[in-house]
């Protein structure tokens, strides 16, 4: 496809968004988790021909030389059809933030002056390989009375093209205009491009997939950015850890699923206990598979940990790898977090109170955890539902996003005839 056709395509499909937009803004409740209610059933009575488009984006994949770590992501199993739709059912229980008023104060002049919580508008989605996105993206944005437009990679087309064609058939049994929620079929990358110059008709772009998407994102688009940035997530055993505990969340962070932004990617600990709590969660690691890359020190008091190169410090490798590093104390463990932390998740395992409350205060990050895993930091595990994403940037929202984040408040106002002096 010529550029000039794809820009066509894109801009005609932001515009027609934006219309589609002003409708949902106005939905009932009863109708919008009707729509997501009756998507969760057609996701399984179509579940053979949703997997028969995943598989061909599955052998393309493995003739392209993907990671195991990014095909299990691509992969719609039928388990992951079945916590998608969960999450369809999930979502729908949720109380609806559109129309909320709070904040109600009379002013000295005798108006009333209030907040109203009001849709984004249209949501631009940029994302790789994990289809499920797809869905979760369109039944949040729908529930908050939000458009989407998303933007899947190449490598997941036939799959994100599938699952449009599943919400766009309820859409339509429920006489919404089927450009609410949109897929832009286009691999080209010219296609993101013209998508991130649609700031007439988009009103936020929310991007997630690897560092180099993210930046990319960020540096070109015309529009609004929420960062979903890299997950290069931590742990820090402090001297006064339970040491069988520490083990157990290590292991849990870094291997239920390493493919993941919440997965763990380094492991500090207090030099006090290196030389009794290494070897042992070595062993442990090592035996589900993980490769630990470590500091001088780690290597002395483990051989068979490999010495890390200064490309591994921070780096989230999305795998079954991980950096150790040997830290005089807690202020060591959190200098280094300042330093290659991504503001995403860190964890720290303690039976000190306050220790436990320092790290809570001092440590920048959406989550910050005492003695559980990284792999919490998780819009369904927070109660939230699914989510849209893990803001890594404190504008507007920072954390993990569902509804209340695709929302914005307005100001209104009730006055019985009043008039400024």
């Amino acid at each position: 496809m010529k550029n000039s056709d794809i820009e066509k395509l894109v801009t005609s499909m932001a515009e027609q968004g934006r219309k589609a937009a002003r409708k949902l803004a106005a939905l009932p409740t009863s109708v919008k988790n009707a729509i997501l209610l009756d998507t969760a059933e057609l996701l399984l009575a179509e579940q053979e021909l949703i997997q028969a488009e995943n598989k061909k984006d599955l052998e393309n994949g493995r003739a392209k030389g993907l990671s195991a770590a990014m095909l299990d992501r691509l992969e719609l199993s039928s388990k992951v059809i079945n916590s998608i739709v969960q999450g369809l059912r999930e979502i729908a229980a949720l109380p609806d933030p559109v129309g909320e008023v709070d904040d109600m104060k009379r002013r000295p002049s005798g108006i009333m002056v209030g907040r109203m919580r009001v849709p984004l508008g249209v949501v631009g989605m940029i994302y790789e390989s994990r289809p499920n996105v797809t869905i979760d993206a369109a039944a949040l944005c729908l529930k908050a009375g939000n458009g989407v437009l998303l933007r899947g990679g190449s490598e997941a087309i036939h799959s994100n093209l599938a699952l449009a064609k599943i919400l766009q058939r309820v859409l339509a049994d429920h006489s919404i205009p089927e450009a609410a929620i949109q897929v832009i079929p286009v691999t080209d990358r010219y296609g993101v491009n013209v998508m991130l110059e649609q700031e007439e008709y988009v009103d936020v772009i929310i991007p997630r997939g690897g560092e180099g998407l993210i930046r990319f994102v960020a540096e070109t688009s015309r529009i609004p950015v929420l960062k979903h940035y890299k997950g290069v997530c931590h742990l820090y055993v402090d001297d006064s850890a339970d040491m069988d505990r520490a083990i157990a969340i290590a292991v849990n962070s870094k291997t239920q699923r390493p493919g993941v932004c919440n997965a763990l990617e380094g492991m500090l600990i207090h030099r006090d206990i290196a030389e009794r709590f290494l070897p042992a969660a070595h062993k442990e690691l090592a035996a589900a598979g993980v490769e630990l890359r470590g500091c001088p020190d780690s290597c002395s008091i483990v051989a068979e940990i490999t010495p890390a190169m200064d490309s591994d410090w921070g780096t989230e490798f999305l795998d079954l790898r991980m950096i150790v590093r040997v830290v005089d104390d807690m202020d060591g463990a959190m200098e280094y977090i300042e330093e290659y932390g991504s503001q995403h998740t860190e964890v720290i395992v303690t039976n000190s109170y306050q220790n436990g409350q320092r790290f809570l205060r001092e440590i920048d990050a959406s989550a910050v955890i005492i003695n559980a895993s990284s792999r919490f930091n998780d819009g369904g595990q927070f109660g939230l539902g699914a989510e849209i994403g893990i803001s890594t940037t404190k504008l507007h929202a920072y954390g993990p996003m569902g509804l209340e984040e695709l929302t914005t408040r307005k100001f209104i106002v009730y006055g019985d005839g009043e008039i400024r002096s």
